[in-house]
């Protein structure tokens, strides 16, 4: 494991999904920020340990935009975190997932990793165009935050072989405190365990659990192991997507105990940080620590002090990492192969991942099919 400047950049490319989500989950739906930060920093301390490599930890994203759109309490987010451990647990530890793989040809796997990209975009707009709630005392107007994001990004681009990231984040740092270190105090927040009934049960997997499903198994499993292959090649060969859901179920277990924020893995998170310099597991060890002592330490006020991070460097940092994620695709070969990877991009995009993915296998499944079909009837007629 390496701690150099470059490490510590790539450690913190991420924050751009991380800290807008977990903001709006402590402000709009109650979480406390000691139970929002202690799983996120515990599993990026775990993926430093068994993975040995850059591996992202992210909120849900779709989980997480629906409890917050639709306030839903803390303990139907719990519920959901236990259902999403449990099923995924299993899924990884029986070996389902890593044969399921096997079924997804690279341009389909690409076309998620488009759908990502384009995603992390979206969300970077949205930042800066329409803060969410839990910015808006700090938020700059759009006519300031959007050339301010838009000049993050150029920063990002041109200077990412260097720690451009970590001077980004520190700069933010400097700003969020001058705004709300007064308001702040320190110390944990309270943690409680959830309240759990049948109800909970239900609105958590009929809400919560079931869009999110496709998401996680398609871009937490699938897309960010082919991410981590590109990436790292043969270094690469523990990250898998059955031991990818066996770490992201575990936490969420642990998560839905103490009705904390749920977490997972991410291609984009991947792209993230390797792209501003991280290359070893000192990346997520450094930003799982930190996590865990913010938590511990200053948990009180974290959702004063967060809310108070600029959005232009949030969006700037998140931009870029969709960018760049997108240029995965540039390895396909032949126009049927980019014309499935766009199709399923933009369908799971605009539409639904689940129907973009569903899709994109059964084109080329018939593909290959009506191309045996030929071989075989060309070799019957010769």
């Amino acid at each position: 494991m390496r701690f150099d400047r470059r490490e510590l950049a790539g450690a913190v490319a991420d924050l751009g999904v991380l800290v807008p989500i977990a903001v709006a989950l402590i402000v709009q739906n109650g979480l406390s920020p000691t139970a929002v930060l202690l799983p996120a920093g515990l599993l990026y301390v775990t993926v430093a340990l068994v993975y040995r490599l850059p591996v992202p930890v992210q909120p849900l994203k779709a989980l997480g935009a629906i409890a917050i759109a639709k306030g839903l309490g803390s303990d139907e987010i719990a519920a959901a975190a236990l259902l999403m451990g449990a099923i995924f647990l299993v899924l990884g530890r029986l070996g389902l997932l890593d044969a399921a793989a096997r079924a997804f040809p690279r341009a389909v796997i690409r076309g998620v990793q488009l759908t990502v990209g384009l995603l992390f975009l979206k969300i970077a707009w949205n930042l800066v165009a329409d803060p969410p709630g839990g910015f808006t005392e700090y938020a700059l107007a759009p006519g300031y935050a959007i050339p301010l994001g838009i000049a993050v990004v150029g920063l990002a681009l041109a200077l990412r072989r260097h720690p451009v990231s970590l001077a980004l984040v520190a700069l933010g740092g400097a700003v969020m405190l001058v705004q709300a270190a007064g308001d702040a105090s320190l110390g944990p927040s309270a943690v409680e365990f959830p309240s759990l009934d049948a109800a909970a049960f239900w609105t958590a997997f009929t809400v919560l659990v079931l869009p999110q499903l496709p998401l996680t198994f398609a871009n937490s499993c699938l897309a960010t192991a082919d991410a981590a292959r590109v990436y790292f090649g043969e270094q690469a060969a523990s990250v898998r997507p059955g031991r990818l859901a066996t770490t992201l179920g575990s936490a969420n277990l642990f998560t839905g105990a103490i009705s904390g924020m749920p977490v997972c893995h991410g291609a984009g998170g991947l792209t993230a940080h390797v792209a501003f310099g991280a290359r070893t597991g000192g990346a997520p060890l450094a930003m799982g620590a930190t996590l865990l002592v913010l938590a511990v330490a200053a948990g009180a006020g974290l959702g004063t002090l967060l809310a108070a991070f600029p959005l232009p460097i949030l969006a700037g940092l998140l931009a870029t990492a969709g960018i760049l994620h997108i240029g995965l695709l540039r390895d396909l070969r032949g126009l049927p192969a980019w014309g499935l990877a766009l199709g399923v991009g933009v369908v799971a995009f605009e539409v639904n991942l689940a129907l973009g993915v569903g899709g994109g296998l059964a084109v080329w499944w018939l593909l290959r099919g009506a191309a045996r079909a030929r071989t075989a009837f060309a070799s019957d007629s010769a």
